[in-house]
């Protein structure tokens, strides 16, 4: 018989579980498309639970454990292998009997979790059906109680990112991860009763370019308008072209901030105090792809991403003063700025424009597919 959690842990998945039940609907039919997202990587412990009872597996499927309904397991990294209760597994599958939910460190999900190790830390993958896991997304990276069609275009334009990233990633263990790098997911937390309605609306639609889903990447607000793709990153795609934003009414559209000489000497490091800050280049639109920093002990030459990383900035389309003592840095927008505006999104919706009239307004000449994803 396994080892049962302590009962402080057993009360905190019982209270969980049951806020959660009264929250979210029950859970739908399984989908055809499944997805794997890491949800935790190089750790080296880990409390794993179910809603239901849930069967422990090998990494051949043979069964070697059982979880007691609203009760959890540690699993931890033990000589390049995962040990939970006295046992030891290459790697284990923890997967919750008749619909039930996973814990996972903090959370809920759906789907069953594969924890494998990575050397002296593990990595624990929630696989989670497509339409399952945009339940969630669409709730973390939109405001739940926007209008539906701004949730219809965030949920498929989600469901076309997510079904691009599992068709070209080279990862071998994980599709995407729970972050803005990927898409923000988590688990039941982010659920709502409008985004399952948002999802379950636009089942299945995808958008493609060729054939093939696009990368359809969003952001919260460009200020005033989105960019071409290869002005951001690399190689251009004719789908991701800068358009006129509609976000002006976003809280985001203006801000700004005020960086001291010695805080902003102390964060850039290796330049003394600040003489100068001059822009070397800039995106069509204004955004800093290039800044060079000059002080009293040495000069740097900065990307517009690691400066928006050092000073917190909301993105790189910003303006700097300097008057000796401080710099007045004067802002637009919130994020890359390429793909979907959620703000330009919102208002649009606001004013009528339907999901599918967004879309193609944000990514030209995409066609709105339907794919086998239930």
């Amino acid at each position: 018989m396994l080892k049962k959690s302590t009962q402080k842990g057993k009360n905190q998945l019982k209270w969980l579980f049951l806020l959660i039940f009264w929250c979210i609907f029950a859970n739908p039919a399984q989908a055809a498309v499944q997805l794997r997202i890491a949800i935790k990587r190089n750790i080296d412990q880990l409390q794993l639970g179910s809603s239901t009872s849930a069967v422990i597996r090998n990494e051949s499927g043979r069964k070697v454990g059982e979880i007691a309904p609203l009760n959890s397991i540690k699993a931890y990294s033990q000589n390049g292998k995962i040990g939970f209760n006295q046992s030891q597994s290459n790697q284990i599958w923890i997967e919750p009997q008749q619909g039930g939910y996973v814990w996972i460190d903090d959370r809920w999900y759906r789907g069953k979790v594969r924890v494998v190790p990575q050397g002296n830390t593990f990595t624990a993958i929630n696989y989670v059906n497509l339409e399952d896991y945009l339940y969630s997304v669409v709730g973390a990276e939109a405001i739940p109680s926007w209008p539906a069609d701004a949730l219809k275009a965030q949920a498929v334009a989600a469901r076309s990112y997510a079904l691009y990233k599992k068709s070209t990633t080279k990862n071998n263990l994980y599709d995407l991860d729970t972050t803005t790098r990927t898409q923000v997911y988590k688990g039941l937390n982010s659920e709502y009763t409008t985004t399952h309605d948002a999802v379950n609306s636009t089942l299945g639609q995808v958008m493609t370019y060729g054939g093939k889903p696009i990368l359809a990447v969003f952001h919260s607000a460009s200020g005033g308008h989105t960019e071409n793709v290869e002005d951001i990153w690399t190689s251009p795609l004719p789908y991701l072209r800068g358009v006129k934003d509609f976000d002006r009414y976003s809280p985001v559209y203006n801000w700004q901030k005020v960086v001291y000489n010695q805080e902003f000497s102390n964060l850039i490091g290796g330049v003394g105090r600040l003489r100068a800050i001059n822009p070397e280049k800039r995106t069509p639109r204004g955004r800093v792809v290039r800044m060079r920093v000059i002080g009293d002990r040495g000069t740097k030459t900065l990307t517009g991403d690691q400066l928006r990383k050092i000073l917190d900035l909301r993105s790189t389309l910003f303006n700097i003063d300097f008057n000796g003592n401080n710099l007045e840095i004067n802002g637009k927008g919130f994020g890359h700025g390429v793909g979907l505006s959620q703000w330009g999104s919102h208002y649009l919706a606001q004013t009528g424009t339907n999901y599918r009239q967004i879309l193609s307004h944000y990514y030209q000449r995409v066609k709105i597919s339907n794919f086998k994803t239930r």
